[in-house]
């Protein structure tokens, strides 16, 4: 039986030998940035504009599985 996976990716973009990737973990909504370029990268959660999580509700993780 396979596992069902946590994270679902939703955003990527390249560009100048970077790469930026949205993901969103299925189990507690909160969106992240992964970026990698060369032999570095890093990941972070996404935040609006008052410094808080961006976090997707339950309804529109829904509609992306």
């Amino acid at each position: 039986m396979a596992k069902e996976k946590r994270f679902i990716e939703v955003h990527k973009e390249n560009g100048f030998g970077e790469v930026f990737i949205v993901f969103i973990d299925k189990v507690t909504g909160v969106n992240y940035l992964f970026r990698t370029g060369g032999y570095a990268g890093g990941l972070t959660p996404l935040l609006d504009k008052d410094g808080k999580p961006v976090i997707t509700p339950p309804e529109e993780l829904e509609k992306l599985d």
